[in-house]
């Protein structure tokens, strides 16, 4: 009996199916070389539930909603990160995104407050003043051919990430979000090598994910030497109450590392999904007109010629349902993956402890079984006055569990307010001979960057 074929692990259940063993080099290659037609391809061919073998370790992939909850959410105790986060935290070490335990419920516990409700939308203000200057940004390029929008919409995550969340200036850290791509390259690298390379290596790749590292620690330096002398633990923000948390640390040399790897974690997920989001929206737009139309009347009706104001989240309706359609087919954290501590069974499937186990929000949310039509750009599907029976763990563009993205709230405000007015304003349209394809790296972000020609609305 071969590897492809179900069966039964003796009073632990079922054991999935999956390609047989005879198959791993190809499964290795197009690891290596197209991760999203791996995942897709496993779960048309074999299922919700697939096992794959690829060189040393046990890959269980799950593709059904009630998987997603038993292993994020139910049953989320018996998993740590995996995959790729394992790997990223050679550069992002223990922040909120790799932590685990009681030091990731610490770290939680220390930085939720600033995520409240009412702080957030206390910050609609600032978050249309940084959404309005992207705009007048990509205006000026209206006569100087294409522009890279995935660099412009850097600068506006960082922008809104500085001024919401750490109370600073990020202008000056342009830099930091090729630093990120470096880190990413190098988590991917490590992922689909199986093996962990020394960073001493002198491989192009370690060499750049050296610089980058450096350069996180520069600009995570800058921040904690600018707020210091004028530190309040008063103050609500993000950084302020990191710092308020590392102070009290009896080790000041752990305080001063747990500072900086909250920084750099904080600096690499407050800016890079936001930023991929709205990628991927303005190219789904560019692609179908009547949508460009509709999201152009709503933004004129609901905002005139003012800025986004808080209450007007509840009024642009049509925005939301397309940010949240682009989520659902290009979730910007593509793939949560997890290790299990301990032997589980999910969905009848027995899991051996060790095994790496990856829910992919790319595949879940183009599951037929859930969405009509499940590759088609509809935001419709999101109407809030049509009904809606899918299951609660369909669609998990922030992820499920304890582990829900705290920004939620944060990311689709910025969404929300940046596709209105660029919306209203500006048609972006893509260049033709620069094809648009997604790069699964930790986001889901554009290979080579979206290039696309900025017109008058």
């Amino acid at each position: 009996m071969t590897v492809d074929q179900e069966r039964t692990a003796p009073g632990t259940g079922r054991v999935p199916p999956g390609p047989p063993r005879r198959a791993m080099p190809g499964v290795l290659a197009r690891l290596v070389r197209d991760r999203l037609a791996l995942m897709t391809s496993a779960v048309t061919e074999y299922g919700d539930a697939v096992r794959v073998a690829a060189g040393p370790r046990t890959m269980y992939i799950f593709n059904h909603p009630d998987h997603a909850k038993h292993v994020l959410a139910d049953n989320a105790a018996n998993y740590h990160k995996g995959l790729g986060l394992q790997q990223a935290r050679r550069a992002l070490g223990d922040g909120l995104l790799t932590s685990e335990g009681e030091l990731w419920r610490k770290q939680r516990r220390t930085i939720q407050p600033a995520f409240q409700s009412a702080r957030i939308a206390a910050q609609a203000g600032a978050v249309a003043e940084e959404a309005e200057r992207l705009v007048e940004r990509l205006r000026a390029h209206r006569h100087r051919g294409p522009v890279d929008v995935t660099g412009e919409l850097t600068g506006l995550t960082l922008g809104v990430l500085g001024r919401t969340l750490l109370d600073a200036d990020l202008a000056a850290s342009a830099s930091v979000g090729h630093a990120f791509e470096a880190v990413q390259d190098q988590a991917m690298f490590e992922m689909v090598s199986l093996s962990s390379v020394p960073t001493w290596v002198p491989l192009p790749k370690q060499l750049r994910f050296r610089r980058a590292r450096s350069e996180l620690r520069r600009v995570v330096d800058r921040l904690v030497a600018e707020r210091a002398p004028g530190w309040s633990p008063e103050a609500d923000d993000v950084l302020s109450r990191l710092v308020a948390s590392t102070r009290a640390e009896p080790d000041p040399v752990v305080g001063a590392r747990r500072l900086h790897d909250e920084l750099v974690t904080l600096l690499l997920a407050g800016h890079e999904t936001t930023a991929s989001t709205l990628g991927w929206s303005l190219y789904l737009v560019d692609r179908h007109p009547e949508v460009a139309e509709r999201l152009r009347d709503e933004a004129r009706e609901v905002l005139g010629d003012r800025a986004p104001v808080h209450d007007d989240l509840h009024r642009l309706t049509y925005t939301a349902m397309v940010v949240q359609e682009a989520m659902r087919l290009y979730p910007p954290v593509w793939i949560l993956t997890r290790q299990a501590l301990q032997d589980d069974v999910v969905g009848g499937y027995h899991v051996p402890a060790g095994s790496d186990v990856l829910v992919s929000p790319y595949t879940l949310h183009r599951n037929a079984d859930y969405w009509d039509d499940p590759d088609r750009f509809d935001p419709d599907r999101f109407d809030p006055a049509l009904p809606n029976d899918r299951p609660r763990y369909a669609y998990i563009p922030f992820g499920a569990g304890p582990r829900f993205c705290v920004g939620n709230n944060l990311g689709m405000m910025e969404a929300v307010f940046v596709l209105a007015l660029i919306s209203r304003d500006l048609r972006l349209r893509a260049v033709p001979e620069r094809p648009v394809l997604p790069e699964p790296m930790l986001s889901l972000r554009v290979r080579g960057g979206l290039h696309m020609t900025v017109h008058n609305a």
